[in-house]
């Protein structure tokens, strides 16, 4: 696999980024919607929560590794957060994604992890790391 697309997608998305004010970044479409800098935020937490998967699955192969977004977004408070730390701490953690899955033996791709909140459901480490791409896509283009 090549993972060079992630840190394309990352650089590129920081030069956008530099084009978005701090207006638009903290502005809130309603109370129950993130502001763009929570979505970033959302991909911080996506990617920590991640970094622990293309990890773990390496060594314990089926574990439950799962996280409560909305929770997660809010105990954060990602928009009391200043959005230049969000931006910095979002490409340290792709970067880091990027190096550990560059690292990860082939013959590790084939293990498996469970990302599901409710009935057990188990997925290969190479398909939780394209849907980690898939993912973070998505949400980028709402920003």
């Amino acid at each position: 696999m090549n993972y060079q697309i992630l840190k394309n997608i990352v650089d590129a998305e920081l030069q956008r980024f530099e084009t978005i004010s701090e207006e638009e970044w903290s502005y809130k479409p309603s109370p129950e919607k993130w502001s763009k800098k929570e979505i970033l935020g959302h991909l911080c937490d996506s990617a920590l929560t991640n970094i622990r998967r293309f990890v773990v699955i390496q060594y314990k192969e089926n574990d439950n590794i799962v996280y409560d977004q909305d929770f997660w977004v809010k105990a954060q408070n990602y928009q009391n957060v200043p959005v230049s730390e969000v931006i910095t701490l979002w490409k340290s953690l792709n970067f880091q994604i990027v190096h550990t899955v560059e690292n990860i033996p082939d013959e590790a791709l084939q293990r498996t992890c469970d990302t599901t909140k409710t009935v057990p459901q188990t997925f290969t480490l190479e398909y939780i790391i394209q849907d980690y791409i898939d993912h973070l896509q998505y949400h980028l283009k709402a920003i």
